[in-house]
C-alpha cells in the first residue's frame, strides 16, 4: 500500500522448495493482446492481455494494482513490477490481464473520486471480461492484488463467485486503522537520519491523527478538518513547550504537514479505507489463497499482514502463506526496504517471489 500520510509522503508459514526443480521449467512464447472492455456503468477500460502459445484455453489471472493511479505495466520507480509478473507466468502457461487505473492509459474515469471497494469492481469486470474469451478457461479464473490490491481483491474475491483463487503479492490484509500506524511506525523508525526524539514524535501524532480520522470518518469534510486542526494545534502547543524545556535555544526542525494531510483525510478514499475492515470480507472467501509478501516491505508489514490471512479465512483449506526474504513493497531484492531505494535497484521481480506464484498455481492447474 503506498498511500500513506507522512513527514516524507503520503504514503504457518507454508514454504515450497522446488527451485531446482521449477529452473528447469520448460517456457513457451507469449503473445500480448491490447484489449478495451466495460463494466455496468460508464468506465471503459485499456488493458493488456498475455497469451501462453500452444494453449487453446489457458487459466487466467487478473492483475489488481495498489494505491495511486498506475499504468497496465505497474511502473514504480522506473521498474515495470505488473509487467513482468505478467510475461513471467504467461511464459509458464497462464493468461494474465493488466489493466490501466481509473483515469489512466486507456481507461476513463476519475481516480480521485474513487474508494478501494470501486477498485474491487473494477476486477469484477476484468473477471467477467475474461469469462467472454473462448482461449480462456472459465473456471480457473483468478487474481493477483498487490499493495492496496489485496484490499480490492478482498472484497472482489467475498462477492464474485467467478474468481476460483486468489493471491496476494505484498497485499493489504490489515485494517486501515492499523495498517496506516504500523505503516507509518515502520517508514519512520527505518528512516536513518531521524533522531530517536523526533521518531517519538511523529509516533505521538500520527497515532492521534490517524484515530481522529477513524473517529470521524463518517463525519461532513469541515467537522473531521476542523477536529484533526484542533488536536495537532493542542499537540503542538505541548510539544513545542517540551523541546523549548529539552533543547533549550535550539531552532527546532520538526513538521508534520498538517495541510496536506488535513486535505487527503476528508477524501473519499481515505474515508473508506480508515474503516476498511478485511475479516468482513476475507471471512467470506471459500477459494484458495495464497499470500506472499516481503520481510524487508516497510508499506506492508509481512508478519502483520500474513497473520492476519490465517485469522480471518475461517474456510482454512487451501491457504498459503510465504514471507520472501530480503524483499521490499515492489517485490524487488533489497537492502533496506525504504522508498528511497527504489530507483537505485537494478534488478528485476524477485525471481523467489515469481517462482513461489508458479508453484502454487502449478500445484492447481498442472
Amino acid at each position: 500500500m503506498k498511500r500513506i500520510v507522512l513527514f516524507i509522503v503520503f504514503s504457518t508459514i507454508f514454504l515450497y522448495s522446488y527451485a531446482a526443480r521449477i529452473a528447469k521449467v520448460d517456457t513457451v512464447g507469449i503473445r500480448s493482446v491490447d484489449v478495451t472492455f466495460h463494466n455496468a456503468d460508464t468506465i471503459h477500460y485499456g488493458a493488456t492481455l498475455t497469451l501462453p502459445d500452444g494453449q487453446r484455453r489457458s487459466p487466467a489471472i487478473v492483475i489488481i494494482s495498489g494505491s495511486y493511479p498506475q499504468d497496465r505495466d505497474g511502473m514504480m520507480a522506473g521498474h515495470p513490477v505488473y509487467k513482468q509478473i505478467a510475461e513471467y507466468l504467461s511464459h509458464r502457461g497462464y493468461a494474465v490481464l493488466r489493466v490501466d487505473d481509473r483515469g489512466v492509459g486507456g481507461t476513463n474515469g476519475v481516480y480521485d473520486k474513487c474508494t478501494t471497494e470501486d477498485f474491487a469492481k473494477d476486477a469484477i469486470a476484468a473477471v467477467e471480461y475474461l469469462k467472454t474469451r473462448p482461449d480462456i478457461k472459465h473456471k480457473a479464473i483468478g487474481i493477483l492484488g498487490h499493495s492496496e490490491g489485496g484490499a480490492s481483491g478482498s472484497i472482489a474475491a467475498s462477492r464474485c463467485k467467478d474468481i476460483k483463487f486468489f493471491i496476494s503479492a505484498a497485499g493489504l490484509m490489515t485494517d486501515g486503522l492499523n495498517s496506516v500506524i504500523q505503516q507509518n511506525y515502520d517508514i519512520v523508525h527505518t528512516t536513518p537520519q531521524l533522531t530517536d526524539y523526533d521518531k517519538a514524535r511523529y509516533d505521538s501524532i500520527n497515532k492521534i491523527m490517524f484515530h481522529l480520522c477513524y473517529k470521524y470518518a463518517d463525519a461532513d469534510s469541515a467537522t473531521l478538518s476542523s477536529a484533526l486542526w484542533k488536536a495537532y494545534d493542542e499537540w503542538t502547543a505541548v510539544d513545542t513547550a517540551r523541546f523549548a524545556h529539552d533543547f533549550p535555544g535550539k531552532f527546532d526542525h520538526f513538521r508534520f504537514p498538517i495541510y496536506s494531510f488535513a486535505l487527503t483525510a476528508t477524501s473519499p478514499w481515505y474515508r473508506f479505507f480508515i474503516r476498511y475492515n478485511p475479516e468482513r470480507y476475507l471471512s467470506k472467501v471459500n477459494i484458495p489463497v495464497l499470500a506472499i509478501n516481503g520481510t524487508k516491505d516497510v508499506m506492508v508489514n509481512y508478519k502483520q499482514n500474513l497473520g492476519n490471512v490465517r485469522r480471518y479465512l475461517t474456510h482454512d483449506k487451501d491457504v498459503t502463506t510465504v514471507p520472501i526474504e530480503g524483499v521490499n513493497h515492489l517485490l524487488l531484492p533489497c537492502e533496506t526496504g525504504i522508498q528511497q531505494e527504489y530507483m537505485s535497484i537494478k534488478a528485476p521481480v524477485s525471481e523467489k517471489a515469481l517462482s513461489t506464484i508458479y508453484e502454487w498455481l502449478h500445484k492447481r492447474f498442472r
